[in-house]
């Protein structure tokens, strides 16, 4: 027997090597397979993201904010009764929030303030881009038609608009 001949720490020092090596291949192996495996998620949250609002604007558009009054269908598109106000934070919202209730407190640092209720009206593409949410913060791209059923009031949205005309309306989280 070839080890039988080399002295003790040699065979103990290839030894070792051999564990070290071992170790590292199962290592590999392991973190490859766990990679490449499919992670088990409900199909609900695939598709869930989480939007940042409000969306970039274009030149020549703009962003409101504000609670949409009605969506009903008029021919081939929409038309939107869109009530603005303005949505706050930081002092700004602790200062307007002390002005209209007597209190600064303002709850996850953001104050909406609508100070008219008077509305704007909007056509909105029958294809223009939706978002709503579902699972609390979690965005779900939606339809025109479909939001046409389902508004509720006191939802609060951000529309991006170019002239009288929506490109997308997407639901805000407000607590």
């Amino acid at each position: 027997m070839l080890l039988a001949t080399q002295p003790k720490g040699v065979v103990m020092k290839s030894s070792l090597i051999i564990l070290v090596a071992t170790i590292a291949v199962v290592a590999m192996v392991s973190a490859a397979s766990a990679t490449s495996r499919p992670t088990a998620v409900p199909a609900a949250k695939q598709s869930c993201t989480f939007a940042t609002l409000p969306r970039a604007t274009p030149a020549g558009q703009q962003s409101l904010f504000g609670h949409i009054e009605s969506l009903t269908r008029k021919g081939n598109r929409y038309v939107l009764r869109f009530d603005p106000a303005w949505l706050l934070s930081g002092v700004t919202a602790s200062r307007a929030a002390l002005e209209d209730t007597g209190s600064a407190d303002v709850p996850n640092d953001t104050y909406a303030r609508d100070e008219t209720h008077k509305q704007l009206t909007f056509l909105v593409p029958a294809t223009a881009h939706v978002t709503v949410l579902t699972h609390a913060t979690c965005s779900t791209r939606t339809t025109v038609a479909k939001l046409a059923r389902s508004t509720t009031p006191r939802r609060r949205f951000w529309i991006r608009v170019r002239s009288d005309t929506v490109r997308s309306i997407d639901e805000q989280y407000h607590p």
